[in-house]
């Protein structure tokens, strides 16, 4: 602590000082460490079919049926369409979340999709140039392709941005329909090999990242 390793409120910490779990911020070597008891972070890997909501009015499948057994209310961070799959947070902390889903924090997303044709060069420079979609423009910030067979493309893609459908929307308007899309990653959180339905707590150095991130 004498040098300036632990920070509280933003001033470095003082031998035998104390604080208060619940209110006070505390970074340690520059991350946030959350004390609060109360607070909770979790990565879902949602199936296909499952609404993105905690309930749902027309009885559809929906998150709350994974989150019975937990021991703190949860609400989503963000959304994946009914026929997406893959990575979501769960969390009880309202000001991260809202810095998630800000448009101005930009946390990367990592999705694979599966689509139909081959693509070549012109349209791989398009995604990454940028094309204009019915409400304003949008680009892959990074592509990779991950298998080519029978006229179809495993590919990754890496976006910044949360806007509806925007992966779907995206390879609609350079031509190869999605058939499949699988949310990875989100920021430094990875889906890893967590089954569908399944999710797990995230570990103190990815919540602690995941402020980084979004500057708390």
């Amino acid at each position: 602590m004498s040098r300036g390793k632990v920070k509280v409120n933003g001033e470095p910490a003082r031998l035998g000082q104390r604080v208060d779990t619940a209110k006070d911020v505390i970074h340690v070597s520059g991350k946030r460490v959350v004390t609060d008891v109360d607070k909770v972070y979790y990565a879902i890997n949602k199936p296909r079919g499952i609404v993105s909501t905690m309930e749902d009015e027309e009885g559809r499948p929906s998150l709350g049926g994974y989150t019975k057994g937990l021991d703190h209310r949860v609400f989503h961070v963000g959304r994946l369409d009914t026929d997406s799959e893959g990575l979501l947070l769960l969390t009880n902390d309202g000001e991260l979340a809202n810095r998630i889903m800000h448009p101005s924090h930009g946390l990367p997303k990592v999705y694979r999709a599966q689509v139909n044709g081959i693509m070549d060069k012109p349209t791989w420079n398009r995604l990454l140039k940028g094309v204009d979609l019915e409400d304003g423009p949008a680009k892959a910030d990074k592509l990779k392709i991950i298998d080519e067979h029978a006229g179809q493309s495993l590919i990754e893609i890496t976006i910044h941005e949360g806007r509806k459908h925007i992966v779907r929307r995206l390879m609609d308007e350079v031509g190869h329909h999605v058939s499949r899309l699988v949310r990875t990653e989100i920021g430094p959180v990875q889906l890893r090999n967590l089954k569908p339905g399944t999710l797990r707590r995230l570990t103190p150095n990815e919540v602690g990242e995941l402020f980084r991130e979004v500057g708390l």
